[in-house]
């Protein structure tokens, strides 16, 4: 496994860690899923139109996740057979990838990721991910912490033969800030970016 720890501002945002992975050189995706994982919806919605948006303008076909998931279904609790049918309906509608982001107070990613090293090696695939992280939606424990938060971001291929597998992780410190929408506005911006620096989710326009 490949993997860098690099320390690199945006603003106020910080990288403290990427994978890659080592067989993936570029990525090409026609077609993505674009999952912003916090409690508030309206956060949601505006940081997964942000990055639509922007890869459009990539030649790049972007869901957002608040046009699939219903109030319900990020709610409460899922399972491994509903998350199934999640990724088979995405697969019968040609997607080829998944972008996952998510909040995650410092101590609870510290507790699901273990050591830097094994970042690449912790929950591959996005149904995993997802099962770990859901109480991101709907636990008031969680999202009412005090301290500091980091922005996990994975990036999956759900491409049929390719078993679903993890192509990118990334792990952002978040700054201090009360105004949660601009926070996530500067992370969209910057994924983004950040993105085209590693030659991934390229569509018919490079980027």
């Amino acid at each position: 496994v490949v993997f860098t720890v690099l320390l690199v501002s945006c603003g106020s945002l910080k990288e403290e860690s990427c994978y890659k992975n080592p067989e993936t050189v570029l990525f090409h995706a026609d077609k993505v899923l674009v999952v912003g994982m916090v409690s508030d919806y309206n956060t949601r919605l505006r940081f997964e139109t942000r990055l639509k948006e922007a890869f459009a303008e990539r030649g790049v076909e972007a869901m957002r996740s608040v046009d699939l998931f219903d109030v319900d279904f990020t709610a409460s609790q899922r399972n491994e057979a509903e998350l199934d049918k999640v990724e088979q309906q995405l697969l019968d509608k040609d997607f080829d990838a998944i972008l996952f982001s998510k909040r995650i107070p410092l101590e609870t990613r510290t507790q699901l990721s273990g050591q830097l090293a094994e970042m690449g090696r912790s929950y591959e695939r996005f149904q995993e991910d997802y099962l770990i992280h859901q109480g991101i939606y709907y636990d008031e424990d969680i999202n009412t912490r005090q301290g500091r938060y980091s922005a996990e971001t994975s990036l999956y291929c759900i491409c049929d033969g390719k078993q679903r597998e993890l192509i990118w992780r990334s792990d952002v410190r978040l700054p201090k800030k009360k105004n949660l929408d601009r926070v996530f506005d500067s992370y969209a911006d910057w994924l983004v970016r950040h993105l085209e620096d590693e030659q991934l989710i390229i569509g018919e326009k490079p980027f």
